[in-house]
């Protein structure tokens, strides 16, 4: 991966240009009170031409042939502005600076204009490319330290939950056969699953989390959230950003962008991410450490302005994933209900094995089937943007794909339990959206758009049995379970395929009854449709006629084969009712009745007695959402914001996933539970306490709780009662912590480094939540205890030329699991998804 970060930097260092005549460029600069700030820093960006302002702060700068260019404003304790100039002004630049200390409110597109997050009457968390980068969350998995209100679940890329107050995907293993209930959209572009979450940013410019359903602003209909991603776009003014980290445990990470003009209507952005890092996990069977990480990323976009009302963007990327698995380490072993002989200690007593450690923090493992998580995905879009009237029509067309090459070791230990376990996908998506945003009258705006998504998805997999499956599925005494061969190279081979096609009509109004008090009222109508196709054939072990033997083998796989196809239309909608009190103060309530569509199995079904599959099963009903919500959005005096949030949502059919005891259901079954409510009061603050001091913070009460599910799974120590299903009304819904919140701050102060203006800084973040259950039924061994991180890094940024930061995280280096999760066929053992332990370094950036 050197090599190749080392020629796209190179590639990309060349590729900076612009070009026009040279005339100078007079200007003046001042403080919001019109004070005139003298020896103010005015740079011609990406080049070493600069001058600085008189006691009048006045300026006068030739263009050294550069039009058009953008001149950077710099004055020590003031934010950098920008200024793009493309022609020669015909009078003085009037330019005014912000102090940099000043809390300033960052503005947001959520609702398809441009206005500030604290006027939308949505919760909505805002991070911004600078804040991601600077915190070192180059992932969604890492924004959930800022945002407490996510939670993201991944005991590999495909198997990704992504959770919004706890709600979204079913807690555990991924099946294809459901949507996601958080939207996660790039550049407008709808990412439909999950897998695409686990990418690294690439030159990101703001992450916006929308909280709670957005069925009538979004494409795609959500019912928890939302993310909502905007890349940097190309510039006609020539700039370049290189970036490169180097960390412990050999942590590379290199990021480039170069952006400028191809021609006069035309701009150009090229952009690149790399990562790179030795395994976490010491694999005492090959020698070698697991869990690497080995991520590249390439991202160009082509803007085009054929008129001032009119943008377009043709944008590609693609990304590819090779590291050495997502391997889970045993973190314990519950005693089940079935004979002494089937617990997992006597098992492995009899097959004279030990687990490398018994401690899982150990990070030891000892797995005989290679870990392989290889994904590559990427796409085209094109975007057009053009004004009509008093708003502006929106076209997004997109075509993507995802490719997965797994490999698992099922039975987390190093004996022959499961050889193979790989269940490789190929998906493709096509989406289309088109809306109208705007202004429609003096008192009302709103938007209204159409979307379509069309996605197939096919899954070609193996499952095969070790020389050791014998003792982990003998169910008798009988000494037919030792046949030599027996299982021994004994599997299926799986085919399972899903299309999927959604069609809906959306809108939103605004409407201002006074200049304070707004009614938004919302609409949906939804059709979803999904065809799938599922069979499975087994293959090998001991070939025999003797039924007493085909018995045994068809208790571990049998054959499977089943189709379902399903489709529905939805009414949903909103209505929010939002009043600004005062300039300070932004209370609003919203009632959603939101909905998630249709699903089906495809991964195969649990068996009755007969060993014929519950077909009903097949289709798992669409949930049914009645969402409340009440929040204020204050700024209690200057430099500061304070924002609460109370929610309510009661879902009718939650979707949810079960983890069956049978080895032929991969990545377990979906099944309903009847209605769950989550509630709970969300808390978001800023404070500038100080010219050189800012302290955030967010933190959020979650109570989720399955109000009635009476054909729950049984819980893992419950495996093997004579009961198949388990009554948890009011039992805690999985994955959602009572508590959790984030702590921030940072001190500054003004400095030069190698004759750069900007700022020396020391920061520390913390993140912490509370126990979580990690098992649909809840399990007194499958709990996640609570646990805190704290990070800290510190240096030198400057808006332009050399910044320098050293970062550490988990400097306590706390021992937690992100996850637990039985083994497959529910013996007993459970394995852990093991978090970071302490790792540090240092980052270096250049900006041109």
């Amino acid at each position: 991966m050197k090599t190749a970060i080392k020629n796209i930097l190179t590639l990309l260092s060349i590729l900076t240009f612009s070009i026009s005549f040279a005339q100078n460029i007079e200007g003046v600069v001042t403080t919001n009170e019109n004070i005139p700030l003298e020896a103010a820093n005015v740079v011609i960006k990406g080049t070493t031409f600069s001058t600085i302002t008189d006691a009048s702060g006045k300026f006068s700068i030739n263009t050294q042939g550069r039009l058009p260019l953008t001149l950077l404003i710099q004055y020590t304790g003031y934010t950098t502005a920008e200024y793009n100039v493309s022609t020669l002004p015909a009078t003085p630049l009037l330019v005014t600076l912000n102090e940099e200390n000043k809390l300033v409110e960052v503005v947001v597109s959520s609702r398809r204009r441009i206005e500030k997050v604290q006027d939308v009457p949505i919760a909505v968390s805002v991070i911004t490319g600078k804040q991601a980068e600077q915190t070192g969350a180059f992932n969604v998995n890492r924004i959930k330290e800022l945002v407490p209100s996510v939670q993201l679940y991944s005991s590999n890329p495909r198997n990704t939950g992504i959770n919004i107050r706890s709600l979204g995907s079913p807690f555990g293993l991924t099946n294809d056969g459901i949507d996601p209930g958080v939207g996660f959209y790039v550049d407008g572009v709808y990412y439909a699953r999950p897998a695409a979450t686990t990418l690294d940013f690439i030159d990101v410019e703001q992450i916006e989390v929308l909280r709670g359903p957005q069925g009538s602003l979004f494409g795609k209909n959500t019912t928890s959230g939302a993310f909502n991603i905007t890349t940097r776009k190309p510039s006609f003014t020539s700039g370049a950003d290189f970036e490169v980290s180097y960390g412990n445990y050999a942590f590379l990470q290199a990021k480039a962008s170069v952006t400028g003009a191809l021609g006069k209507k035309i701009a150009g952005r090229l952009s690149f991410s790399g990562t790179q890092r030795d395994g976490l996990i010491d694999n005492v069977a090959t020698g070698r450490a697991t869990n690497t990480l080995n991520n590249q990323g390439i991202r160009g976009q082509l803007l085009y302005t054929p008129s001032e009302n009119t943008n377009i963007i043709l944008a590609a990327d693609i990304t590819t994933q090779r590291p050495d698995g997502y391997a889970q380490v045993v973190a314990g072993v519950a005693p089940t209900q079935r004979a002494a002989y089937r617990q997992f200690d006597a098992i492995i007593k009899d097959l004279n094995y030990q687990l490398p450690s018994q401690n899982a923090f150990d990070r030891k493992i000892d797995h005989d089937t290679p870990w392989r998580s290889g994904q590559d995905m990427g796409g085209i879009s094109l975007n057009i943007d053009t004004k009509i009237g008093s708003g502006t029509l929106t076209s997004t067309t997109a075509w993507r794909f995802w490719n997965w090459d797994p490999s698992n070791d099922r039975d987390f230990t190093g004996l022959q339990v499961l050889a193979l376990s790989q269940n490789p996908t190929r998906q493709t998506q096509f989406t289309q959206e088109v809306r109208y945003a705007g202004q429609l009258s003096s008192k009302l705006s709103g938007v209204v758009g159409v979307f379509f998504i069309d996605q197939t998805s096919q899954t070609n997999g193996t499952e095969e049995s070790g020389n050791a499956q014998w003792r982990f599925s003998q169910s008798s005494t009988s000494n037919l379970w030792k046949t030599p061969g027996l299982f021994e190279g004994y599997g299926i081979k799986t085919d399972a395929r899903i299309r999927a096609s959604s069609a809906a009509v959306f809108g939103q109004l605004d409407w201002a009854v006074t200049e304070r008090l707004h009614v938004l009222p919302g609409l949906r109508y939804n059709f979803d449709k999904k065809d799938a196709d599922y069979s499975r054939t087994t293959y090998g072990g001991l070939q025999t006629t003797d039924p007493a033997l085909l018995a045994l083998k068809k208790q571990v796989y049998s054959d499977q084969a089943f189709a379902s196809n399903t489709d529905n239309t939805d009414f949903s909608g909103n209505l929010t009712v939002s009043f600004k009190a005062t300039d300070k103060i932004n209370a609003y309530g919203t009632f959603a009745k939101s909905y998630k569509p249709v699903g089906v199995n495809v991964a195969g079904l649990p068996t009755n007695s007969a060993g014929a599959p519950l077909l009903e099963l097949a289709v798992i009903k669409p949930e049914e959402v009645n969402h409340y919500e009440v929040g204020v959005k204050t700024s209690p005096f200057k430099g500061s914001i304070f924002n609460v949030t109370f929610f309510n949502t009661d879902i009718k059919n939650f979707q949810t996933n079960v983890q069956a005891a049978e080895l032929g259901v991969n990545r377990g079954y979906l099944a309903n539970a009847d209605k769950v409510r989550v509630r709970g009061v969300e808390l978001d603050a800023s404070f500038l306490v100080s010219q050189h001091l800012t302290i955030n913070g967010a933190a959020t009460y979650t109570d989720g709780t399955y109000v009635k599910f009476t054909n729950a799974p049984l819980p893992l120590e419950e495996t093997g009662a004579a009961v198949a299903f388990k009554d948890v009304s009011g039992t805690n819904l999985p994955g959602a912590s009572r508590w959790a919140g984030s702590l921030g701050g940072e001190l500054s102060d003004n400095a030069k480094f190698f004759g750069n203006a900007g700022k020396v800084f020391v920061a520390v973040d913390s993140y912490a939540r509370s126990e979580f259950s990690s098992s649909p039924s809840a399990s007194k061994y499958l709990v996640v205890q609570g646990y805190a991180l704290f990070n800290a890094r510190l240096g030198f940024r400057a808006s332009q030329g050399l910044s320098v930061q050293f970062w550490g995280r988990n400097l306590l280096n706390k021992d937690y699991y992100e996850q637990l999760l039985p083994a497959g066929g529910n013996t007993g053992q459970y394995a852990g998804v093991l978090g970071d332990q302490r790792t540090y370094g240092i980052t270096l950036k250049y900006s041109l």
